[in-house]
């Protein structure tokens, strides 16, 4: 029986799909794609790569390398498909800052080799490894290819042959790397990659089609821990040393529940932020043809889009007779070839060609379909701006629940909070404002300094500024309150926490 470990790779922020991607929610938590499944980029990754077991084929804990940010999001995602994936079982790898893939990959390689075999030696699992934010319409053809590639890897036992997803081009795009094969196919459909090459520009792009043995490079990889491992020391021994040493220095706790239990790792983070950032193409993969690792490729044609843009969401969408994609509450009319996405208020459109609108509670945008790429500069300019919207949506997710933002002006903020069953914030304390608690639905139960109350409907208290507290549901229903802030400061960082559940103190 061959050991395979899924890998799913969570991070980055999605910024070309700004305003529903920001990077305290990005887009691979979101729900883009378009099919029937309801499911976010997230989960359709997790599904189809736990869906190449078979009885050959053993899968372990998908290890997911992301975000410590983000870490609640992945989770109550994970949970929501334990209906689908009954013995569903992960372990969240948690980067303390962003360094790219490369480094995101070796703290999976190191973690896939934590189990021991009965001899005591050290497991050496084939990594098959996708990214968090891909979509792909045809299922079965992307499990017979992942399986091929599977196959591949573990027929060399010499342990140096590197598998990949080369993705069958539809259009000379510029906004890819290609992989050139050579040779023919073999048993497993495997051909040899003779190089890879950047981005090209148009015409480049153009060749490439018409030539037939080049591939898009799908950033989907195939591999044993322990080539990566070795590959990566002897190319990058930076990033190998800096990562080895982060990883040793990990501390490791639980989450979830015991029906769903999921494990937190997270590398030492000050040792962590040293190691350099590079991709695993640009570390490793790009270097190997021609060296003693083999680089094989197989062909994926199932409708793959990484969804970098828009315009790629308008591409993968229901188009209607006139070829436009709605979202929402949206109404058109005379209108062609256009992106509506309406998140919650009414959307009407009237006469437009290619363009992409996207409405949220706090933005708008409106592009031409063919610039869609460059919505990453209104993002450079919020940042430039320090603007929250950014990195955050009016309405929050957080680990006990989510607040909505209703509205602020000048020393003051209403919020619509919710609070989960059995859930709880944490016991804070805030410098510079006080807050009035109201109860719309269900039971609170509220420390205020010395005292713990328990509120019911249309009741309400107050927390003077500098007054310990905390809100927590102790019933089986949800819990929502309207919180009103005054004070002269109303930031989301004036929070001083004392006891947290999620680790937040």
């Amino acid at each position: 029986m061959t050991q395979v470990t899924p890998v799913i790779l969570c991070g980055g922020s999605g910024t070309r799909l700004w305003p529903l991607s920001r990077s305290g929610f990005p887009k691979q938590f979101l729900v883009l794609s378009g099919d029937d499944s309801g499911q976010s980029l997230f989960q359709q990754a997790v599904a189809r790569i736990n869906a190449i077991a078979t009885p050959q084929l053993h899968l372990g804990k998908t290890l997911i390398v992301t975000n410590e940010e983000h870490r609640f999001l992945a989770l109550e995602q994970l949970r929501e498909m334990q209906s689908e994936f009954k013995n569903l079982k992960a372990t969240l790898l948690l980067e303390p800052a962003g360094r790219n893939t490369a480094p995101a990959l070796s703290l999976a390689a190191f973690q896939s080799m934590v189990a021991k075999k009965a001899d005591g030696s050290a497991e050496d699992p084939i990594l098959v490894i996708t990214p968090a934010d891909q979509t792909v319409t045809n299922s079965p053809a992307f499990t017979g290819a992942l399986q091929n590639c599977v196959a591949v890897v573990d027929a060399d036992q010499s342990n140096q042959t590197i598998a990949i997803l080369g993705i069958t081009p539809m259009s000379p795009q510029t906004g890819y790397g290609y992989i050139q094969r050579s040779g023919n196919a073999g048993s497993n459909h495997e051909y040899t990659v003779k190089q890879f090459v950047e981005k090209p520009d148009a015409k480049t792009a153009q060749a490439y089609l018409d030539d037939g043995n080049y591939l898009w490079n799908s950033g989907m990889f195939v591999l044993r821990a322990s080539t990566w491992l070795a590959a990566l020391k002897e190319f990058r021994a930076d990033i190998f040393g800096a990562t080895e040493t982060a990883w040793i220095a990990r501390t490791t706790d639980q989450a979830g529940t015991a029906e769903f239990d999921v494990t937190f790792v997270r590398p030492d983070k000050e040792i962590f932020k040293s190691v350099p950032g590079e991709s695993i193409d640009y570390a490793v993969i790009e270097k190997c043809p021609g060296s003693k690792y083999s680089v094989k490729m197989v062909e994926l044609d199932a409708g793959w889009n990484d969804l970098g843009a828009w315009d790629a969401v308008w591409q993968v969408g229901k188009q209607d007779e006139h070829g436009n994609v709605t979202t929402g509450d949206a109404i058109i009319s005379n209108s062609r070839n256009s992106l509506i996405h309406s998140s919650g208020r009414l959307v009407s459109a009237v006469g437009v060609d290619n363009l992409i609108i996207v409405e949220t509670a706090d933005a708008v945008l409106v592009a031409d379909r063919a610039n869609s790429q460059d919505v990453k500069n209104i993002v450079t300019q919020l940042e430039a701006q320090n603007r929250e919207e950014k990195n955050l949506h009016r309405k929050v997710a957080r680990p006990w629940g989510w607040y909505d933002s209703v509205d602020e002006g000048e020393r003051f903020k209403v919020k619509r909070i919710q609070v989960k069953p059995g859930a709880s914030l944490s016991l804070q304390m805030h410098h510079h404002r006080a807050e009035h608690w109201i109860v719309v639905k269900g039971v609170a139960e509220i420390t205020n300094g010395d005292q713990v109350i328990t509120l019911t409907e249309n009741q309400s208290t107050y927390i003077p500024q500098g007054q310990t507290h905390r809100l927590a549901n102790p019933g089986k229903t949800p819990l929502e309150i309207i919180e009103v802030q005054s004070g002269s400061y109303l930031g989301e960082d004036d929070i001083v926490r004392f006891e947290d559940t999620y680790g937040r103190s």
